[in-house]
């Protein structure tokens, strides 16, 4: 067999006749060529499309034997392109082509053809869309009995700041304490509700959420605690439960509770203090059992001294504040995050999951993410679809291209470049803030005790004495 000349120069436990036989058996069709674009393996299913003797093809440039071939271009890009559409012979077909590396430089690189016309990729769709379809019904159907859909096993990081965070949730979790999660947006506020609720004793309760800036204010009454017939015009017949009624043995979650009109306040803190709702057009009293989780991003201690936020409100709300770090303040989280995020939806897209090059790492790492974790996916998510099976930095934002370099500390691994990141920004604020650590921390957007706690471990408590 010709084609054995692939395997030349193996170690002898490598059966090649054996793995030649199978690469002839795939119903893919496979070539391979070496860095100058010159056959060095055809499979016979494909020598058979093409009409060639496999043997023949072997040391022809490849643009000779295969039209629209894009093999050249993969060679001198060094990239890989997935599921591409090409024609040949007449068929649109799909098809896979990798670069083949070797000492650090492109050797080659090998192409399969996965779907011979677009018929078969249509019926393969089909089937897959089906396969969601149901398993997004069952999920759903889950989602409508439990309700809390994560839990803090979906929590990714292992920052000190994460470790601490989770430790004091697993402590307030069984108890009944209304809770208070407070960041940025896109921290993760929502997840800990869910994951809150998962570690209660209400578990098995309903989780039912309401976001207070989403609802009308003359609607937002009715949401939270339902009406009766005929209260008011387009009423539905019957009535309906608000969300205390829904969540009654479980978890209440109001998000952007910030946002709340402040008529709504009053009779939200009548109800936590006396655990009774009036549905409206009702002329009964109804107790309920509920434990409300609030969230927001907003700073309510300046909305109370604007007058927008009742006081009293707030101190009911906030029994046990969560405070949720920015993910500018654990950078060291962000490679873990940033796998997890690229694993997740290639799970989702059915694809395999694209690796990271060590430079896209530094440049996520090096990124301030005002948007937080919700930003950091919306940026792997447009990598995902315009890069390969390995994701450089030219895939990702012109904006997080453009962030400016570290500089060096150490030995110039990940661990020391964030460790860099982190005291240049602390020299930053003090010398933006005239040395004034209050005003250093809050421009940080971290509380003073993690800003002293950062001062200490960086020597840099002896810049500023000043409080």
């Amino acid at each position: 067999m010709a084609n054995q000349s692939l395997a030349g120069n193996q170690p002898e436990q490598w059966d090649a006749a054996l793995l030649l036989h199978g690469l002839d058996a795939m119903t893919e069709w496979v070539v391979v060529v070496d860095a100058e674009g010159r056959i060095s393996y055809l499979n016979a299913p494909y020598a058979d499309f093409l009409e060639i003797d496999p043997v023949a093809a072997i040391g022809r440039p490849v643009s000779e034997i295969i039209e629209n071939t894009r093999m050249p271009e993969v060679l001198a890009s060094g990239k890989a392109e997935l599921a591409q559409l090409q024609m040949v012979r007449g068929h649109h077909m799909i098809a896979h082509r990798y670069p083949i590396r070797a000492g650090g430089r492109v050797i080659g690189a090998i192409g399969t053809v996965i779907y011979h016309d677009t018929w078969e990729w249509r019926q393969m769709n089909a089937q897959v869309e089906a396969l969601e379809a149901e398993v997004d019904y069952y999920r759903q159907a889950l989602d409508v009995r439990v309700g809390a859909r994560w839990q803090l096993t979906d929590v990714v990081g292992e920052s000190e700041a994460m470790r601490t965070l989770n430790a004091k949730v697993r402590k307030i979790a069984p108890g009944d304490a209304s809770v208070l999660i407070r960041g940025e947006s896109g921290t993760g506020k929502e997840l800990y509700a869910h994951a809150l609720h998962r570690l209660s004793e209400r578990a098995a309760g309903p989780f039912i959420k309401l976001n207070c800036a989403a609802i009308p204010e003359q609607l937002l009454e009715a949401e939270l605690f339902g009406y009766e017939e005929g209260a008011f015009t387009g009423a539905r017949k019957g009535g309906k439960p608000g969300k205390f009624q829904l969540a009654h043995g479980g978890t209440l979650f109001l998000d952007e509770i910030g946002d709340m009109p402040l008529a709504m306040q009053v009779k939200l803190l009548r109800v936590l203090q006396d655990r009774e709702i009036e549905a409206v057009g009702a002329t009964r009293l109804v107790p309920v059992d509920v434990r409300v989780i609030a969230a927001t991003h907003r700073p309510l201690e300046s909305l109370i001294a604007r007058g927008e936020f009742r006081e009293d409100l707030f101190y009911r709300v906030n029994v046990v504040p969560l405070i949720i770090p920015a993910l500018r303040e654990r950078r060291e989280d962000v490679p873990g995050l940033a796998r997890h995020l690229l694993k997740r939806l290639a799970e989702r897209r059915g694809r395999r999951c694209p690796t990271l090059s060590d430079a896209t790492l530094e440049c996520l790492c090096r990124h301030s993410w005002p948007g937080n974790v919700r930003e950091l996916e919306n940026v792997l998510e447009a990598a995902f679809y315009l890069g390969g099976s390995r994701l450089e930095v030219d895939d990702l934002p012109e904006a997080l291209r453009c962030t400016p370099a570290l500089s060096r500390h150490g030995d110039g691994s990940l661990r020391a470049t964030l460790e860099a990141a982190e005291r240049e920004a602390l020299e930053r604020a003090l010398i933006e803030s005239g040395g004034n650590r209050t005003r250093a921390a809050k421009r940080l957007g971290i509380a003073k005790s993690s800003f002293y706690e950062k001062l200490a471990r960086h020597r840099l408590a002896e810049v500023s004495t000043v409080s």
